[in-house]
C-alpha cells in the first residue's frame, strides 16, 4: 500500500516578526508616496518648476510683490512712497531667490496661520521689515508694508498664481515636449512615405496604403490639437471677495479699481475676466485640459496602432537600448514604451476630464472644491509628459521593415477587387458592353478565399475591357496599389 500521504500545510509554522518592520513614512528624505515622483521622476521634473506645491507658493509671492509694485509705480493709494529701482529689484528678488529655506519657513509661518496665502503675505512683510539693514536705513519699504495683500481675497492671489503656473508648465515643458514628438512622427512619415503597407479597416484586409501616409495622418491630428493648446488663453481676475472692489472702493473711492485691476492682470500676461464671483471661473481651465486630453486620446492611438504593427512585424524593435523584453524568454524584445504610454495617457485623460468638469462649478459665489482640485494639475500633465517621453523614445526605437510589409500585400490580391469594380464601373459608363454588375462578379471572385496574381490577371484579361485599361489592371500589384498616398504626405508641410 502507498504510504499515507500528510497534508503539508498541516506542518508549516506562520513566520512571525522578530520586530516591528521600520516606517517608511518617516525615513528622511521622505519617500514619494506616487510614482511621478519616485520611479519616474527624471521624466516629469520639469513640471516641479511650475505644478508643485512649491511652485504654487512662488508665484503667490509673485502676484503678491507685483501688486504691490504696481500699487506703488501708479500712485494708487494717495500718500503711498514711491518705489525705487533698487527696492523693486529687492523685493522682485524675494521670488528670483526663491528655494528650498523659503518653502520650510512659509511651512512653519502656515503651521501657525493655518492659512496658506496669509502665510505668504506674512513672509513678505518679514522681507520688508528686513529691508532697512540690507538696503540702508533711508528705504521705504518698511512703510509699505500694508500694501501687501491689500484689498485682496485669498482668491485673488491664487487664481493668479495657478493661471501663471499652468501657463509656464504648458509653454516651457508640455508644448515642447509634445511638439518635438509631433516633430519626430512627422520625419518618419516622409521617411516612410513611399513605403506600401496593407491597410486594415476592421482588422481585415483593405485596400493598400503606405507606411508613412498613416504615420502622417496622427501627426496632422496631433499637430492640430497643439495649435489649439498654443492659443489657450489664460485668465486672471483681481476684484475682491465677491467680484465687486467693494473693499478697494471702500478705501480709496477715487480710483478706477476695474481699469487698474485689469492693467495689472495684462502686466502679468494674463487676459483679464471683468467678470467673476470671489473665484475666476476656471472655464479657461476646462477648456485647455479638453484640449489636452484630446490630443492624449490621439497619442494613445498612435501607441494602440504602432504596437499592432510592431506585433504585425511591420516594425522591427532595435536592440541595445537597455531593455529587457522578458525575464525569462530571451528572444523577446517587448513593446513597453507603447503599453506604458496608453496607461499614463489614461491616468492623464481621467485627471484632465474631472478637472474640466469639476472647475467649472462652484456653488454660489465661492466653495472651496476647486483648492484640491488644482493641486492636482501637476499629476494630470504629468502622466501626459511622461507618456509623451515614452512615445518619444519607443518611436527611436523603431525599424520598419519593408519586406514584412511586402510579404504581407503579396498574400493578398484580393485587395484589388476593389480597383477591378471601379474600373469596370467606369469603362460601363463610357459604354462598353459586358460591364454589368462589377461589384457583384469581384465579391464572387474574392470573398471569403484567397486569390493569386495569376488569377486576377485571368480575370481582368477576360472580362473584354478597352485594351490599355485591361493591361493597367494586370500589371497592378497590392504593393502598387497606395493610389496618392505617398504625395499626401506633404500636406504635413502645409
Amino acid at each position: 500500500m502507498p504510504e499515507e500521504q500528510t497534508d503539508a500545510t498541516e506542518s508549516v509554522t506562520p513566520y512571525t516578526p522578530a520586530r516591528r518592520r521600520r516606517s517608511l513614512a518617516e525615513q528622511t528624505p521622505p519617500i514619494a508616496l506616487g510614482p511621478l515622483d519616485g520611479r519616474y521622476r527624471a521624466a516629469v521634473a520639469p513640471l516641479v518648476d511650475h505644478l508643485s506645491e512649491a511652485a504654487l507658493n512662488r508665484e503667490r509671492v509673485h502676484v503678491e510683490v507685483e501688486w504691490l509694485v504696481h500699487l506703488a509705480a501708479h500712485r494708487v493709494l494717495p500718500g503711498a512712497p514711491t518705489l525705487s529701482g533698487e527696492e523693486v529689484a529687492y523685493l522682485r528678488d524675494v521670488v528670483l531667490d526663491f528655494d528650498a529655506h523659503t518653502v520650510a519657513e512659509l511651512s512653519a509661518t502656515e503651521r501657525i496661520t493655518v492659512h496658506d496665502v496669509k502665510a505668504v503675505e506674512y513672509l513678505l512683510k518679514e522681507r520688508l521689515a528686513a529691508a532697512p539693514a540690507l538696503l540702508g536705513g533711508d528705504t521705504v519699504l518698511p512703510q509699505v508694508t500694508e500694501l501687501v495683500h491689500f484689498g485682496c481675497t485669498s482668491e485673488d492671489v491664487n487664481n493668479l498664481a495657478y493661471a501663471l503656473m499652468v501657463q509656464g508648465a504648458v509653454r516651457d515643458v508640455w508644448l515642447p515636449a509634445a511638439t518635438a514628438l509631433v516633430d519626430d512622427l512627422a520625419a518618419m512619415a516622409r521617411e516612410h512615405a513611399a513605403v506600401p503597407m496593407l491597410a486594415r479597416t476592421h482588422g481585415q484586409p483593405a485596400t493598400p496604403t503606405t507606411l508613412g501616409k498613416e504615420l502622417a495622418v496622427l501627426a496632422h491630428r496631433l499637430r492640430r490639437q497643439l495649435r489649439r493648446v498654443a492659443r489657450a488663453e489664460y485668465l486672471g481676475k483681481l476684484n475682491g471677495a465677491t467680484g465687486t472692489y467693494g473693499a478697494h472702493l471702500a478705501a480709496v473711492p477715487g480710483a478706477d479699481w476695474p481699469g487698474i485691476s485689469r492693467s495689472f492682470v495684462e502686466h502679468l500676461g494674463l487676459t483679464w475676466n471683468p467678470l467673476t464671483t470671489q473665484i475666476e471661473s476656471h472655464d479657461w481651465q476646462a477648456e485647455l485640459y479638453a484640449d489636452v486630453a484630446r490630443f492624449n486620446r490621439v497619442l494613445h492611438n498612435l501607441a494602440t496602432d504602432v504596437w499592432t504593427y510592431i506585433s504585425l512585424g511591420y516594425f522591427a524593435q532595435v536592440r541595445g537600448q537597455g531593455t529587457v523584453g522578458s525575464s525569462t524568454m530571451p528572444h523577446k524584445v517587448n513593446p513597453i514604451r507603447f503599453e506604458n504610454a496608453e496607461a499614463n495617457l489614461e491616468l492623464s485623460c481621467a485627471l484632465l476630464d474631472s478637472l474640466g468638469s469639476t472647475l467649472v462649478t462652484s456653488r454660489l459665489q465661492r466653495d472651496l472644491t476647486d483648492s484640491t482640485t488644482q493641486r492636482n494639475i501637476g499629476p494630470a500633465f504629468g502622466h501626459s509628459l511622461l507618456a509623451i517621453d515614452n512615445v518619444r523614445k519607443g518611436l527611436a526605437g523603431l525599424d520598419a521593415d519593408p519586406a514584412a510589409m511586402e510579404r504581407d500585400l503579396d498574400a493578398n490580391w484580393e485587395v484589388l477587387g476593389e480597383a477591378v469594380q471601379s474600373a469596370m464601373r467606369a469603362a460601363g459608363v463610357a459604354g462598353v458592353p459586358g460591364m454589368e454588375e462589377p461589384y457583384e462578379r469581384l465579391k464572387e471572385l474574392t470573398r471569403g478565399r484567397r486569390i493569386t496574381g495569376e488569377d486576377l490577371r485571368a480575370f481582368v484579361l477576360g472580362l473584354g475591357l478597352p485594351d490599355d485599361v485591361a493591361q493597367r489592371l494586370a500589371a497592378m500589384t497590392p504593393a502598387s496599389y497606395t493610389g496618392a498616398a505617398a504625395d499626401l504626405v506633404r500636406y504635413l508641410d502645409a
